[in-house]
């Protein structure tokens, strides 16, 4: 019997499964220098492993503004995957179209890495055409919530990302973090919004929530400046006052949260 337990025990105990490689992604050539020094403000691997990204998945990007993690998501999944990039609408006034026409040169710039990006469109209340329905693994958001709550139009980009999703799929946010108790209006302006207030509009829009990570934290930040989040890097809306004091906070503290669209 003694010989017969270490067998018994190698069957019922399955060797670790490693996760997915990002590694090439985040150090590809397409990067660029300063976009890859903000990895350690905003943990792009970590983060999508937290979110369960993995190759071979349809994934919608919401509102990718410049593409920062659109360079990652692009290179992730351009052999096996589909990249959706839900971004401005072309006729949807003149701020929409700049950030259009920059991410689209960015696109266009390199067709190895970028080729196969399906650019969808994101322009609430009036215009929200992400992707078909049910045919997302994976819909995220990065950094963007207060943007379309400054708009009255969260409710509504939620019930896209869910309608986007087949049913066991994971909508995963990252935004800058709010203290509990902030008023809606002083989220609008300081571009940071509580927890509370977002895993109550996923779950309103029929999301389970399944779990938040701290990799994205920043217990330096008050979330309390002049100029709100752009007060710090990499914005740095005082420009030089009180700029070495900004750079020591570094980026802001965000919340990681992570949401499923049920099964059934």
């Amino acid at each position: 019997m003694k010989f017969l337990l270490p067998l018994l025990v190698a069957l019922f105990i399955l060797p670790a499964q490693a996760g997915p490689d990002y590694s090439a992604a985040l150090a590809g050539e397409h990067r660029s220098e300063n976009n890859r020094a903000r990895d350690a403000w905003r943990h792009p691997g970590e983060t999508l492993a937290f979110f369960g990204l993995e190759p071979g998945m349809t994934v919608v990007e919401l509102s990718p503004g410049g593409g920062w993690y659109t360079e990652v998501l692009a290179s992730l999944l351009k052999e096996q995957g589909t990249l959706y990039a839900a971004h401005a609408d072309v006729n949807g006034g003149a701020y929409g179209r700049r950030s259009l026409g920059g991410f689209l040169g960015k696109l266009g710039a390199d067709d190895a890495i970028y080729g196969d990006v399906i650019v969808s469109t994101l322009a609430p209340p009036a215009t929200i055409d992400i992707a078909p329905a049910a045919s997302a693994d994976m819909v995220l958001a990065f950094r963007n919530v207060h943007s379309w709550l400054r708009a009255g139009a969260l409710d509504d980009v939620f019930a896209a990302a869910f309608e986007a999703l087949k049913p066991g799929g994971v909508f995963g946010i990252v935004q800058h973090r709010a203290p509990e108790g902030r008023s809606v209006e002083a989220m609008k302006s300081s571009g940071y919004v509580t927890e509370q207030l977002v895993i109550a509009a996923a779950e309103a829009a029929g999301f389970e929530f399944a779990g938040r990570a701290g990799i994205n934290a920043n217990p330096k930040d008050s979330a309390d400046h002049p100029e709100g989040v752009w007060t710090l890097p990499p914005i740095l809306a005082l420009g030089d006052q009180d700029r070495e004091r900004y750079l020591a906070i570094g980026e802001s503290d965000r919340m990681t949260l992570k949401f499923v669209k049920p099964a059934n």
